[in-house]
């Protein structure tokens, strides 16, 4: 489940950034996670310091529960990155989900990503800004700081290049086990594709996402919400 997105925002109305917004730092968010209106079991993402200053470890596990385990019991996403330029740069990257993985390490010397997904090889040319599914999100995050978001991304996504189409769509105040939060709204689409993908940041968290939300047509396929924070 691709959560591609990026946006031009500025803070909410009425918001103001706290110390946390200034700088990347790490953090543990855990969410429940609901397919259409039936809760599938819980959703968390990390953000560690890796061994070396300025490297980061980004991982994702959605872990499910009664029945939706016979299909899936957890799904784990994993990029490992570097922060250069107030920019990510993806490194590895590393996906299963107890039938499949996905292997890939980016050459930013040769620009060539090489691995596998799905047991099937990958070697791709590297374009200058091309993220991964995972390390796309940290990049929101430091744009979103800086205001300095494109429109378009290079998403590298299981064995091909997409690229993925943002738009803003305001502000809101949301209710969240956190309390009442001011949030930037933001959208993704791959060009042709009727799935949207929105997500809900808080620049007092220093824009981590606190919600989101994949439809299909209209209708909602998957969300997350956030249920607790450690920074």
């Amino acid at each position: 489940m691709t959560l591609a997105l990026a946006l031009l925002a500025a803070p909410a109305s009425g918001a103001q950034p706290s110390s946390a917004a200034g700088s990347l730092g790490a953090f543990t968010a855990h969410y429940e996670a609901d397919w259409k209106t039936i809760n599938i079991g819980t959703s968390d993402l990390e953000l560690k310091q890796d061994s070396e200053p300025g490297h980061f470890i980004y991982t994702w596990t959605i872990t499910a529960r009664g029945v939706f385990r016979l299909y899936r019991s957890q799904v784990t996403q994993k990029s490992w990155l570097s922060i250069e330029a107030e920019h990510a740069r993806p490194e590895k990257y590393h996906a299963e989900d107890g039938s499949s993985t996905v292997s890939l390490d980016f050459d930013w010397t040769s620009r060539r990503a090489r691995g596998a997904s799905e047991n099937k090889p990958v070697d791709l040319q590297l374009k200058d800004g091309t993220q991964d599914v995972m390390s796309i999100q940290v990049e929101v995050m430091l744009d979103l700081k800086n205001a300095q978001l494109p429109k378009t991304f290079q998403i590298l996504d299981n064995d091909q290049v997409k690229e993925f189409l943002y738009s803003q769509e305001g502000a809101a105040k949301i209710r969240t086990a956190l309390g009442e939060l001011d949030t930037v709204i933001v959208s993704s689409q791959r060009a042709g594709s009727n799935r949207i993908l929105r997500m809900w940041f808080a620049p007092s968290l220093g824009y981590i996402p606190v919600q989101a939300e994949r439809s299909r047509d209209g209708k909602l396929e998957f969300a997350m919400r956030i249920k607790s924070l450690k920074n």
